[in-house]
């Protein structure tokens, strides 16, 4: 299970949150393991039983405004309560000052508070998309992706069966390259978005030359930090006796971290220009969105046909 520390989420989005700490450097040991947020107004009120404790806790004008009210021994009382779960991180919006028995609770029971300076939407919004992207599902896979007529495609099949090669040949072709050799795949949003697994570049390997550098070789034009993964096109090396899809009308899936991606297996041989191949089925795939089934359309013009000549024969 993937988890983030609270030292490393203060690091990363200081800047971008506005961020200070302001307990004790100890509690910036604290992890992080839900990806989502919490506003504990029912906590702060004493009502413990739906607590959602694990999550990072977010205090806006509305909750300090709240303990601000409180009786001093009535609001020592109803934090003890609350710091008595193992809360990983409490983030107080719009630099509010917090009553001194909250920040000496917090140190004493272990629970980090940090200061964030914008406004409680502004920092949920941006602290939601952080930690859907953080804590989402991810996978690396063998394979090469390309955006061809942006259309995200993920090019796999066995080691030194011309994924590269294809990829080098749609670039020529003023297509895109995201990711050579190994790609990552995260699931967010109920979609699969590829990116390259390192960023030192967009380097390729060609068997027989080495590596060349796509961006200065062909442009910045034909690189892409990342794409959403439409179709999965599997090489395969061609064989005789094997029956491969002809017309069409049976759609394949693989299931990627918990989505049904399109996949199409592709017989190659020599002379066979796998490119153009690619480019027809990703205005294939944009057809489909449009809801256009050529072999749907295809079956029932021939079917019309069939019943017309049965017609002409019975009269």
């Amino acid at each position: 299970m993937k988890i983030l520390h609270v030292k490393e989420f203060f690091e990363t989005m200081n800047k971008d949150f506005a961020l200070s700490v302001l307990t004790d450097p100890k509690t910036m040991e604290n992890v992080i393991q839900e990806g989502h947020l919490h506003r504990p107004g029912l906590a702060l009120s004493g009502y413990m039983e739906r607590f959602a404790y694990k999550r990072i806790q977010v205090l806006g004008e509305t909750e300090i405004s709240y303990i601000q009210t409180l009786p001093a021994e009535l609001l020592y009382e109803r934090l003890k309560e609350m710091f008595e779960f193992n809360i990983p991180l409490i983030i107080v919006t719009k630099g509010l000052s917090v009553p001194q028995q909250m920040e000496y609770l917090a140190n004493e029971m272990n629970i980090a508070i940090i200061l964030s300076r914008l406004s409680t939407d502004r920092l949920i919004s941006g602290l939601t998309r952080y930690l859907r992207m953080y804590f989402a599902p991810q996978k690396s896979i063998h394979g090469t992706l390309v955006e061809v007529y942006g259309v995200g495609i993920l090019l796999t099949g066995k080691s030194g069966i011309g994924k590269s090669e294809c990829a080098l040949d749609l670039l020529e072709r003023r297509h895109r390259l995201i990711s050579d050799d190994v790609v990552r795949i995260t699931h967010t949003d109920d979609r699969l978005e590829g990116t390259s697994v390192n960023d030192i570049g967009y380097f390729m390997e060609v068997r027989g030359v080495g590596l060349i550098d796509v961006e200065r070789m062909y442009g910045i034009h034909a690189v892409q930090k990342k794409t959403t993964i439409d179709t999965q096109i599997e090489l395969l090396l061609w064989q005789d006796n094997i029956d491969y899809e002809r017309i069409g009308l049976t759609n394949n899936y693989v299931n990627v971290l918990g989505v049904n991606l399109p996949i199409i297996y592709l017989p190659v041989s020599p002379g066979k220009n796998v490119s153009v191949i690619i480019e027809v089925v990703a205005l294939n795939h944009i057809l489909k969105n449009f809801g256009y089934e050529a072999a749907e359309v295809y079956q029932r013009k021939l079917q019309e046909r069939i019943n017309l000549k049965s017609r002409e024969r019975s009269q």
